[in-house]
């Protein structure tokens, strides 16, 4: 996945007994499963009641404006133009004292036609419950075929802040020595579908005891615009030019023993696990004979 402010996105979250309290990271955000109702019954009603009357609303990377009336219809619309499915797959949350930023991936299905679109929602807490009071979307696009498993609900912690990257790869190589395994890095972000699609791969049963095995997994967060954490790429040769997830395998005391040039993982939907698996047994230490 290329590196950009939208990402993609993920996930249905059951609702709050209460919307009052603001939600922290790890709790479920009842007024996202509101939305989400309101969009899947095509009720623009409901819809209204979520936005802030003054909310700003903008459409693609150049950040369009949309008229509130007009993203409301939209959503709406999407039933009478034939929903059958929505899911809103949760990929990162933000959450401050009175604001939660969400990012989702939302894939959609009308008739035999599957298609996607990264959504940035920002919510504030009012007088009269959660509104959003800012949203961009980008525009829907077929959905493409994957034979690597993903996550019904990724893991919005699974990439840390970016200044906490040096310090995690510190950790995860003494792990990895103590463990005598390799360090698997990974770049990328929380907004960066294809990251959580390689993630619920290593996790998988048929991958799960490979990698945890043979590696100490470290996520290394490159930011919202692509722009941290550039420089440790660079010193461990990993080129992030090419999109994200980018990988690099590393010895315990440092020594690099592969780096991604290519974006060979950037793309999931492109490589199957026959491809995670051939990298895994490739890159995994050398037994001692």
């Amino acid at each position: 996945m290329v590196a950009r402010l939208s990402g993609a996105l993920v996930l249905v979250l059951s609702q709050l007994a209460s919307w009052g309290a603001p939600p922290s990271i790890t709790a479920p955000f009842g007024p996202l499963e509101a939305w989400k109702a309101a969009v899947a019954n095509g009720d623009q009603a409901a819809l209204a009641k979520l936005y802030n009357r003054s909310a700003k609303v903008y459409f693609g990377r150049d950040k369009t404006p949309i008229a509130l009336p007009d993203e409301l219809a939209f959503w709406a619309g999407m039933k009478a133009h034939g929903l059958t499915a929505f899911n809103p797959r949760l990929l990162e949350v933000t959450a401050t004292q009175d604001k939660t930023r969400v990012r989702l991936r939302i894939s959609s299905t009308s008739g035999d036609v599957r298609r996607y679109a990264g959504v940035l929602q920002e919510w504030a807490h009012q007088a009269d419950g959660w509104k959003i009071v800012a949203l961009r979307r980008n525009p829907f696009e077929g959905e493409p075929v994957r034979t690597l498993p993903q996550p019904a609900s990724p893991n919005v912690k699974l990439y840390s802040e970016p200044r906490e990257a040096e310090a995690e790869l510190k950790a995860g190589l003494a792990k990895a020595g103590r463990e005598h395994k390799r360090v698997l890095v990974v770049f990328g972000g929380n907004w960066c579908y294809d990251c959580h699609v390689l993630d619920a791969t290593f996790h998988s049963k048929d991958f799960a005891p490979l990698v945890d095995a043979n590696y100490v997994v470290v996520h290394i967060n490159i930011g919202d615009e692509g722009k941290d954490n550039n420089d440790l790429a660079a010193r461990l040769g990993v080129a992030l030019d090419k999109g994200v997830p980018s990988l690099g395998v590393i010895e315990p005391n440092g020594t690099v023993v592969y780096a991604q040039k290519n974006g060979e993982f950037e793309a999931t939907e492109k490589i199957g696990p026959q491809d995670i698996r051939a990298f895994l047994e490739r890159w995994k230490p050398r037994v001692a004979s």
